[in-house]
């Protein structure tokens, strides 16, 4: 079983990639692949996503409108995903949730459902099965490429994103790779969670979306 010690992200042994630079080697990297999984570990519970008008949406209370939104947005993903599976690289998320869902996770899960409603793989996992490895601190947002690069997303302390730290070392890589496919493959579908848990839930009040 992977420790700590196996998914320590070394600041110095990594390349810090501010955003501009981040966005543009990820896509060169993740479109090159061919034939093999990607792999993306969300932990943090809030972020600011920025130009995303659902998002702006949530924001400002307008919560009916922020769900059109995201539908509207189906036939995107939907695209993505045949992409993908063409050239049998498909894209898979594991989204960790806390038990007290924030609003920007609420939003966020209906987001996620219909990317995976469009063919995506996103599965959920609760925190509490991490909370050996986060003795001292959560563990970062992480994305594996095609079995070849490693980033830890990098964001401000407000959830803005700042840019990406990439690793090229194969054993930290492969180790990270098989720690977020464990949790796939026991994590629960995020359509079956949202109908579960969160469909049920009243709209997020506004005021609390901020850590």
């Amino acid at each position: 079983m992977l420790d700590l010690d196996d998914l320590r992200l070394d600041p110095s042994r990594g390349l810090y990639l501010p955003l501009d630079a981040y966005n543009s080697d990820f896509a060169e990297r993740e479109s090159a692949v061919r034939e093999h999984v990607s792999w993306k570990f969300e932990r943090r519970q809030h972020f600011e996503e920025q130009n995303d008008p659902s998002r702006d949406a949530l924001s400002q209370g307008r919560w009916d409108e922020a769900l059109r939104l995201l539908e509207e947005e189906r036939s995107r993903w939907l695209a993505i995903a045949q992409e993908d599976e063409q050239r049998g690289a498909p894209f898979r998320r594991v989204r960790v949730v806390e038990a007290s869902l924030t609003p920007y996770m609420q939003w966020e899960l209906y987001a996620l459902s219909v990317q995976a409603k469009a063919g995506m793989g996103i599965r959920v996992v609760d925190a509490a099965r991490l909370r050996s490895l986060e003795r001292a601190r959560l563990l970062p947002e992480v994305v594996v490429i095609g079995g070849q690069v490693l980033y830890e997303v990098v964001y401000t302390e407000a959830g803005v994103l700042k840019g990406g730290r990439r690793f090229s070392d194969p054993k930290l890589t492969a180790n990270w790779e098989r720690f977020i496919e464990d949790l796939y493959e026991s994590g629960e579908d995020v359509v079956s969670y949202l109908d579960r848990t969160v469909s049920r839930l009243p709209q997020p009040k506004l005021g609390l979306d901020a850590e």
